[in-house]
């Protein structure tokens, strides 16, 4: 497998780990968007939202919550940014689960946006009621 998350969780890569245990390693982004950027890490290898499974994803929220009350508390981020790609046209660049969590000060320079777009009421009723129907909960 030619995964760089894969490598660095092998130890072929050297990493700035801010956190381990069993199932996550958490490390400083080494491109990172803001300083103190944090990407989390499952150990197994899950391409994307699309093929994790619930409770390690809910297990990786519940660290990035925690790293983001250490981010602010330990370099005084005012905000918290957090994200997660799925797929190349979302920006995904490595094709292993992660989560980003980026500090957030006063005046820096990291933008995040999106256009609105406009979207005609009975297109909303057809898209709302096509996602209604194959939510699978």
């Amino acid at each position: 497998m030619d995964c760089i998350f894969c490598k660095i969780l092998k130890g072929d890569i050297p990493c700035n780990k801010v956190f381990e245990d069993d199932s996550f390693i958490a490390i400083l982004d080494a491109f990172p968007g803001n300083e103190g950027h944090v990407l989390i890490i499952p150990k197994s290898h899950y391409e994307n939202i699309f093929d994790i499974d619930e409770q390690t994803l809910k297990n990786a929220y519940g660290l990035a919550q925690k790293v983001a009350f250490a981010l602010k508390s330990s370099l005084g981020a005012e905000d918290i940014n957090i994200l997660q790609n799925n797929g190349e046209l979302a920006g995904q660049t490595v094709n292993h689960f992660h989560i980003h969590v980026l500090p957030r000060y006063k005046d820096d320079k990291v933008i995040i946006k999106s256009e609105p777009v406009e979207i005609e009421k009975n297109k909303i009723e057809q898209i709302r009621q096509n996602i209604e129907k194959n939510i699978n909960i």
